[in-house]
């Protein structure tokens, strides 16, 4: 006896339309389903954008923002556009400027509204460019009450420029917002030449790494980094703290250890932040001759990215350049190979720390220990949970989608029984 077809219930309608809902979800948590986003695709749908949009495309702006996760583009109007290109300036010194309107950084509309103190300060491409002198390329974005929320360069007094609307939001991946003005700055305002070679020890000592400048610059060291510019270089520069107090034990290397010693300290491949998260594992550097040696362990506590020799452990607290295929990291401490200096003794167990005693029931905890906040404004695990407030959610990832699209498979095959 042939059974009488399955009609679908009105349960049955929810429940699809729930896991068609999740599957959209999941597709937008990675990528909005083609794995990457088109900032020229997006701003094409919106006219009064147009202007903007060409001179990302001609600045080679818009490759540069396609290839990057969690960002923020402030987008310009056709009028505000016209006031900017009024001043002439070359191709260069607009890369720069429009640079300023590129944020390191999701700010979907509702976190506009979330910053901590009511105001942050966020990196730009233009700080990412290592042509900012100190910390000019950063944005200050301000909760200014009744609603308004300002923009400035931290070189330039005061907002000049205020959230006008959102154009378009992938939560966690992208942003655009509309900005009433062009952001201004007399750095990246500055007559710029064309491109020519990168000048690391230039760009370290403008920016907090004078100290390991100086001991790279006459050393026969610098060359190898030099050659590794155009195929490929990451660098994890010291801060002039940690090199200060290296300095003594420095000293007392031969010239081939310190040759040795500064190699160590690059890595002949361009690895960009997310890149590194996702590494988690050994990594040679430029010192490295033959399996194993001058090498060290890339780990990812969050957002934080944990450098480890069998010496010491060292943490990226701030990006000096990053201009594919070049990027320069700060870091918060000297990286001593093992090859060089004796091995930190591994903890026994005696020595290993007791975890914490619970708390009673009603106990205070005005004396709880908390975790130390980045002191780098490159940090972003705070604004990354403000993003994670935004939604209630932290995303999902490949695993997440093929879960839902197993539960979609099971609920519909159970239904149809």
């Amino acid at each position: 006896m042939r059974k009488s077809p399955v009609i679908p219930t009105a349960t049955t309608h929810v429940v699809c339309l729930i896991l068609l809902s999740l599957t959209s979800i999941a597709k937008a948590a990675n990528g909005g389903g083609g794995g990457s986003h088109n900032i020229t695709r997006i701003l094409a749908k919106h006219p009064d954008f147009s202007t903007f949009n060409h001179y990302l495309s001609a600045t080679h702006l818009a490759d540069e923002i396609n290839r990057r996760r969690t960002i923020t583009v402030l987008a310009v109007d056709n009028a505000g556009m016209s006031d900017l290109l009024s001043k002439h300036f070359n191709i260069y010194t607009l890369k720069n400027v429009l640079s300023l309107h590129v944020l390191a950084d999701y700010f979907g509309a509702k976190k506009l509204h979330q910053i901590s103190n009511r105001t942050t300060l966020v990196s730009s491409l233009f700080q990412a460019t290592g042509a900012a002198s100190g910390t000019s390329g950063y944005i200050n974005i301000t909760d200014v009450r009744g609603g308004k929320v300002g923009f400035g360069a931290e070189d330039n007094d005061g907002l000049n420029s205020y959230y006008v609307k959102s154009v378009f939001e992938i939560p966690y991946v992208i942003s655009v917002l509309q900005i009433s003005h062009p952001l201004s700055s007399p750095d990246a305002e500055a007559p710029t030449s064309g491109p020519g070679l990168v000048n690391l020890t230039i760009i370290m000592a403008k920016q907090g790494c004078k100290g390991f400048a100086d001991l790279l610059r006459p050393s026969k060291a610098l060359p190898a980094f030099e050659h590794n510019v155009d195929g490929g270089l990451t660098v994890f520069c010291p801060t002039d703290d940690a090199v200060s107090s290296f300095l003594p034990k420095y000293k007392n290397l031969t010239d081939s250890e310190k040759e040795s010693l500064l190699l160590y300290h690059g890595v002949p491949e361009y690895e960009t932040l997310q890149m590194l998260r996702s590494h988690n594992g050994i990594i040679n550097t430029l010192a490295t001759e033959g399996a194993n040696k001058f090498d060290f362990t890339v780990n990812s506590k969050g957002e934080d990215v944990i450098l480890k020799t069998k010496v010491v452990t060292s943490n990226i607290v701030g990006t000096l350049i990053d201009q594919d295929p070049v990027v320069v990291y700060k870091i918060d401490k000297v990286l001593l190979p093992r090859e060089l200096f004796k091995e930190a003794p591994a903890l026994t167990p005696a020595e290993s720390p007791k975890p914490a005693k619970k708390k009673k029931k009603g106990a205070s905890s005005e004396h709880a220990d908390s975790p130390d906040s980045a002191d780098s404004p490159d940090s972003v695990s705070d604004n990354q949970k403000a993003a994670d407030d935004d939604s209630g959610s932290t995303g999902l990832n490949n695993n997440g989608f093929r879960f839902i699209a197993l539960v979609a498979t099971w609920v519909m095959g159970f239904l149809l029984l």
